[in-house]
């Protein structure tokens, strides 16, 4: 298969190409830190054997995105697989308190970057006569918590676009699929807290968390399923984890 992933620089989207990566499945990854997606890339050709394809543009970016796609040649067009793994939070505050560039750049990003690269490629899917768009969620798409706000109406958002795209989809044999993770220890809680550490890491205290390669172990097994077979939406936490915000953590 070739497999296209988004937000591949670090975190889940890193993980998920180096398992696909490990099963011999040919790779086009995608993100803004370029030096970081060529550092992957030769990780994976040295280990692996596979060939990587390297794509860097800023998925907020339409017209860069649509540039990307356009530079597919030959076999790279017939992606069989699309992750759209790219997307963030920004900020805890209450929504009265929230920085409003903050809610720009979440909704940028979530939603309009996913819409922005799922586009194209399912017009390649069309041609290539099928495929699989598998869409990073989150249980915070189920569910929303205090501080979460704007964050959760994008995965909402995400959670409503995988339904609607399997059902337009359908004619044209294109597999639709929602991977919901709760908490994992990631960059993800890093970047929501700009860069404050301290913050960070106490949001995985006291319990065992996901860990990236769970979650890619779920993609994996969702992107390689029977033709007939699809996962149409999973979700997946920490044991210690009961939904968005009840979490069992030790004294």
């Amino acid at each position: 298969m070739i497999v296209c992933i988004t937000g591949a620089t670090s975190g889940i989207g890193k993980a998920t190409a180096l398992h696909f990566a490990k099963n011999g499945h040919q790779l086009i990854i995608t993100g803004r830190r370029k030096e970081k997606l060529d550092q992957l890339k030769q990780e994976i050709e040295a280990k692996y054997n596979v060939e990587v394809l390297v794509l860097s543009f800023d998925i907020q970016n339409k017209e860069a995105v649509n540039q990307a796609v356009k530079s597919l040649k030959g076999k790279w067009q017939k992606i069989d697989v699309l992750v759209n793994n790219a997307g963030l939070a920004l900020g805890k505050e209450t929504f009265d308190n929230a920085d409003i560039s903050d809610f720009e750049t979440m909704i940028d990003t979530n939603v309009k970057g996913l819409l922005y690269i799922t586009k194209p490629i399912v017009e390649l899917m069309k041609k290539n006569g099928g495929g699989h768009i598998i869409n990073l969620s989150s249980t915070a798409a189920k569910e929303v918590y205090p501080g979460g706000h704007v964050y959760c109406a994008t995965k909402h958002a995400v959670d409503a676009l995988t339904k609607g795209m399997r059902i337009d989809l359908l004619p044209y044999e294109i597999k639709v699929t929602s991977i919901a993770p709760g908490m994992v220890d990631t960059e993800f809680s890093t970047v929501r807290f700009k860069g404050d550490k301290s913050k960070a890491d106490d949001v995985y205290k006291g319990f065992t968390p996901l860990y990236a390669e769970d979650v890619a172990d779920v993609i994996y097994y969702a992107a390689t399923t029977p033709k007939h077979v699809n996962l149409n939406d999973v979700v997946l936490t920490a044991t210690a984890q009961a939904n968005s915000y009840i979490t069992l953590k030790n004294a």
